[in-house]
């Protein structure tokens, strides 16, 4: 058995001593801060008298898309904090140097196959060079394939977890999405 004695011993025996489970790790908490106001949502524009009449149409097929409620994951890969946004389509909000907005959110209809839930979302990031917030992502998440459109930024990982929607006839335990199989990735 060979012993290690000097710098090297001591060195191990400083890691070592890191490494103690007696102390659980200090897990960083998010710091939400407020959206700048030069980019905070502007309304949406008015659709002309046709698209009017179409937009309210399809607006009595379920709840309306002010009243919906987007579950969005957020994550930053570098501390490795995990949180959950819940907003409603036109709300942004401001993680640490992180702006996550909902455009819409839909999910499809019980009776539709196959099911899906997704959201339109626009993440902003901001540029440690100038300061200035740049546009990383714009365009639909989908829960079902997380694949097909990807936040690609080497910090911030978003998702789309569920869709708070309902649909005539559907009872209330149901107006989330139907897949529960992944309900806590």
């Amino acid at each position: 058995m060979r012993r290690i004695t000097g710098f090297s011993g001591g060195v191990m025996a400083v890691a070592l001593a890191a490494c103690s489970s007696e102390d659980a790790p200090i897990k960083p908490e998010p710091v939400e801060t407020e959206v700048p106001e030069e980019l905070q949502q502007a309304p949406a524009p008015k659709p002309a008298d046709g698209e009017a009449e179409d937009a309210a149409a399809e607006a009595q097929i379920g709840t309306p898309m002010e009243d919906r409620v987007a579950k969005i994951g957020l994550l930053n890969k570098r501390n490795n904090v995990s949180t959950d946004l819940e907003m409603k389509p036109g709300e942004a909000k401001r993680s640490d140097d992180v702006i996550v907005r909902v455009q819409a959110c839909e999910r499809t209809a019980p009776w539709e196959m196959p099911q899906e839930t997704g959201a339109f979302v626009q993440v902003l990031v901001q540029d440690r060079s100038d300061n200035e917030f740049k546009t990383v992502h714009s365009g639909w998440l989908f829960k079902e394939s997380p694949s097909l459109n990807v936040v690609e930024h080497p910090v911030y990982d978003v998702w789309v977890k569920d869709c708070e929607m309902r649909f005539p006839g559907e009872d209330a335990s149901s107006a989330t999405s139907s897949s529960d199989d992944d309900e806590d990735s």
